[in-house]
């Protein structure tokens, strides 16, 4: 995942996928294999290539754990619909489905900035660039 400059890059479409997967897990375990094997399915059907599938799979998953390390996601609570396999976005994650969601036409520039960090899932660093205002969710 790392280019020359030592950046971390990630697939912005696939997370973008993942946390809207997390907003729809209510009452269904979380399933990041088969969501990356449907994000496949639809870049095809645009025209896209989405590389090797085994690939994307591994990737989601990995996704997944990265994302629920550093506090993108969390589990779910029983009383809303928790299972101990499904979860909800934290305030952080929101942040960042805010920032990346490619429903806002033309704006790239979010992601843009996130790029330019080393490691732009790093807690810290998100924390940092989702409070500027030229990045922060409703100024873009």
């Amino acid at each position: 995942m790392s280019d020359a400059s030592d950046n971390k890059s990630y697939d912005w479409d696939l997370i973008e996928r993942l946390l809207h997967e997390v907003q729809n897990s209510a009452d269904k375990a979380f399933a990041p294999r088969k969501y990356a094997e449907e994000h496949a399915a639809a870049k095809a059907a645009e025209g896209e290539s989405a590389g090797n599938l085994d690939t994307l799979k591994s990737q989601a998953a990995d996704l997944e754990a990265l994302l629920l390390k550093r506090g993108f996601i969390e589990s779910r609570p029983e009383e809303e619909g928790g299972n101990g396999e499904n979860f909800v976005l934290t305030p952080r994650g929101s942040r960042l489905l805010a920032m990346i969601d490619s429903g806002i036409p033309g704006d790239t520039g979010p992601r843009q900035a996130l790029d330019n960090l080393a490691d732009p899932l790093d807690p810290e660093k998100f924390d940092s660039i989702a409070s500027q205002p030229q990045t922060s969710p409703g100024a873009i």
